[in-house]
């Protein structure tokens, strides 16, 4: 006699980010591939719960929640992921992406992304790395026209509370104010720092340019990128990382468009909107432009052998 078949287990993983669900920023695109691919590749028997728009911490806090087992999942930033692992800060580091092709497949790199991980791992218990996205450079915006380092002398700049970030703004004069991504429109507004920075589909999403109408170029600093953190201790690492390893090919153009590349697409769609509700202004010179040769001499960050060998993969990426 046949015995019945039984049931499979299904199981689903909570996934969190501080950014809205939507299909327009790289945060919620990349959710919905994961969530999608892990379904695939699980039959069905995985799947994630996300938690969108900080619901359960700021980055620094949800890293935390996912080493004490109390997240599964987290995507964040490099630039916050060294509140964990000091030596992510390397890729916090401006200027050492030539343009957005450039950053764009650096971060695709199989190399790069398994050095990162080693780094993590060396430098972390209870998470783990399964990827690298790009949502591109990172842009400075304020009420004023940015157009050389001696427009940013003496402003308050808000930045994430980061090591590299303390460094940088400093050496161009400007004067660092750590805050919670979610008060900065407020504090725009009422002049509680004159500058911000970010990548421009949060720029354009979260409605910055409402209070600080004058991007700079987006080559004009550093970049953005978001890591996938893992508890080491989830039970699905085959699947989990099969799910990351299928967006990395998305990524790289072997398995078409990934987030990384639909969040870019998404910010010329968003850009294109912006412009024709009438910005007040056309985007200013880059910044590197009226003064960026001083800039790369004037400061100096310390890094460490795992920093050190990204730094040098970046640059080799032709």
């Amino acid at each position: 006699m046949d015995r019945p078949a039984r049931p499979r287990r299904t199981r689903t993983f909570s996934f969190a980010y501080d950014r809205q669900p939507n299909t327009t920023t790289a945060y919620g695109i990349a959710a919905n591939i994961f969530d999608a691919k892990l379904k695939e590749l699980s039959k069905g028997t995985m799947s994630i719960n996300q938690f969108p728009g900080a619901q359960l911490g700021q980055e620094p806090q949800m890293l935390q929640k996912m080493r004490a087992g109390d997240i599964d999942f987290v995507i964040t930033s490099t630039a916050n992921a060294s509140t964990l692992a000091p030596q992510a800060g390397v890729l916090s580091l401006h200027f050492i992406f030539r343009d957005q092709a450039h950053l764009a497949k650096a971060l695709a790199d199989p190399a790069i992304t398994q050095a990162f991980r080693d780094m993590v791992k060396d430098q972390v218990q209870g998470a783990q790395v399964l990827g690298l996205l790009t949502m591109g450079m990172r842009n400075m915006y304020s009420k004023k026209e940015v157009k050389s380092i001696d427009d940013v002398k003496g402003q308050k700049v808000r930045v994430q509370a980061t090591k590299t970030e303390d460094t940088l703004f400093p050496a161009y004069g400007a004067q660092t104010v750590h805050m919670p991504f979610g008060e900065v429109y407020t504090s725009l507004q009422t002049g509680v720092v004159n500058v911000a920075e970010n990548g421009v589909n949060v720029y354009l999403a979260n409605k910055h340019y409402e209070v600080a109408p004058d991007p700079v170029d987006d080559r004009a600093r550093g970049q953005q990128q978001l890591h996938l953190g893992q508890r080491q201790d989830v039970e699905q690492p085959d699947a989990a990382a099969a799910a990351m390893g299928a967006g990395r090919r998305r990524r790289s153009g072997q398995d078409g468009a990934g987030a990384g590349a639909e969040a870019r697409e998404g910010f010329g769609r968003q850009a294109q909107v912006h412009r024709r509700e009438g910005r007040r202004k056309r985007r200013q010179d880059r910044l590197h432009e009226g003064g960026g040769s001083r800039s790369r001499t004037s400061w100096r960050v310390e890094l460490g052998p795992h920093a050190v060998k990204i730094l040098k993969l970046v640059r080799e990426v032709k």
